[in-house]
């Protein structure tokens, strides 16, 4: 049987590139995202590039339907060896540390901290049966480096940051990897790049680095077979020191 890879908040940037990168391989892929229209034009285009790739609609704001998800995709495709998780979108602001109220914490944390938990929590038996799994985590650089003017998002991927750092303590014993790609650059050929990219130049600002989101893939797959890091920083220059 194939492998399955999950990725979750496909889109027409990383999403697409993890899913083609890792459907190199061998890997069946399960996208899953909001948007039905999207999806079907990936998988149209990942069939013409050879890669097996299947759609999964669900909104993963919503934690709490993650268990049926994870069971439709394993009806579906047998298993899931694999997921990545990176569902951000233009939905998602910065939100400067003093005027940071808690409903809006409260609005982010379902989709960046509570699903991601739930998805490992649903996958957990399969893999631990199985002895092998990786989820595989896609955030922003603020969730290491807090940075004036740019917080919100920046608190609750901390709190995501830190619970992945236990989990990949907690479960590489029993072959499980867990570990964090934290990308400091917008990502090529994705909607929320377009859009950031169209209200900088709008607004005459300065235009922000942005990865290519192959390389990006790259990394994924490097942390997923050699299992050596919790956490590759993009790009590694950016790489916090350690705490002394």
């Amino acid at each position: 049987m194939s492998r399955v890879i999950a990725v979750f908040g496909a889109g027409t940037g990383l999403g697409v590139s993890v899913a083609r990168r890792f459907g190199r391989e061998g890997f069946q892929v399960a996208l899953v995202a909001r948007r039905r229209d999207r999806l079907d034009a990936l998988v149209e285009e990942l069939a013409h590039e050879g890669v097996r790739a299947t759609a999964f609609t669900a909104d993963l704001s919503h934690p709490a339907e993650v268990p049926a998800l994870v069971g439709d995709i394993r009806d579906r495709l047998g298993r899931i060896d694999v997921v990545a998780y990176g569902p951000i979108s233009g939905d998602q602001n910065f939100t400067p540390a003093a005027a940071l109220d808690g409903a809006t914490l409260e609005n982010l944390v379902p989709l960046l901290l509570l699903t991601p938990v739930e998805v490992v929590r649903a996958l957990l038996p399969e893999w631990t049966e199985r002895g092998d799994g990786a989820f595989l985590l896609a955030q922003g650089y603020s969730a290491a480096q807090p940075m004036p003017h740019l917080s919100g998002l920046g608190p609750v991927m901390a709190a995501t940051r830190n619970y992945l750092y236990s989990l990949n303590a907690e479960l590489a014993g029993k072959g499980i990897y867990a570990g964090a790609l934290t990308i400091a650059s917008l990502i090529d050929r994705s909607e929320v790049t377009a859009k950031a990219q169209a209200s900088f130049e709008a607004n005459d600002g300065p235009t922000p680095p942005v990865a290519d989101p192959d390389d990006l893939a790259e990394h994924y797959w490097r942390m997923y077979t050699e299992r050596d890091r919790v956490e590759q920083f993009h790009p590694a220059s950016l790489t916090p020191p350690a705490a002394a």
